[in-house]
């Protein structure tokens, strides 16, 4: 028999994990080691942590997310996996977090400084500036009505100008539109 493996409960409190999604067949021979107010299962092994959950994102205190199988499982109830060095400290005041924009998905997503993928190219932001940095990317890459006020051949390639600024730089909105009018 395998001895069981337990975190210290206060291990997971202001912490960020991008969770991989695992067919939920996998923990089938699981022993449910924690079940929260909400629902979620917890299944803590060695290696690291499985949570069955149907809700990801902000958690209390915590910012943790899952990357979804490809193609995407129907079931809302999702089986996640992370490794305990996953796990990265969170904090409304420091400057630990980047974007990453996948122009071809449309999608956009912050990422922990403490990732090993990060290349220290991104500008660092505090959750506040992250989010607000977030929306305004989303709104570049879903409207249109923002192009209006520019002169253009192409708008994929003034859309990805404009958002790379917005990751690569300090440089507000506002400024980096005015600047590429005065071009």
């Amino acid at each position: 028999m395998q001895k069981k493996f337990k975190p210290n409960p206060n291990s997971f409190k202001n912490t960020f994990c991008v969770f991989q999604e695992v067919p939920a067949d996998v923990i089938v021979n699981l022993e449910v080691q924690f079940e929260s107010k909400s629902g979620s299962s917890y299944y803590y092994t060695s290696e690291g942590m499985y949570r069955k959950s149907n809700h990801w994102g902000r958690l209390a205190n915590s910012k943790w997310r899952l990357t979804a199988l490809e193609p995407e499982t129907p079931t809302k109830c999702k089986v996640g996996f992370a490794n305990w060095n996953d796990f990265y400290p969170d904090n409304n005041s420091e400057k630990l977090y980047y974007i990453e924009v996948d122009f071809d998905k449309k999608t956009v997503l912050y990422q922990h400084k403490n990732n090993p993928n990060y290349d220290k190219k991104a500008v660092l932001r505090t959750t506040l500036e992250t989010r607000k940095r977030i929306k305004q990317i989303r709104n570049l890459l879903e409207l249109t009505s923002w192009a209006k006020y520019f002169e253009f051949d192409y708008l994929e390639f003034l859309r990805k100008k404009i958002i790379h600024e917005l990751i690569f730089s300090e440089t507000s909105l506002e400024d980096i539109k005015r600047n590429i009018q005065n071009e």
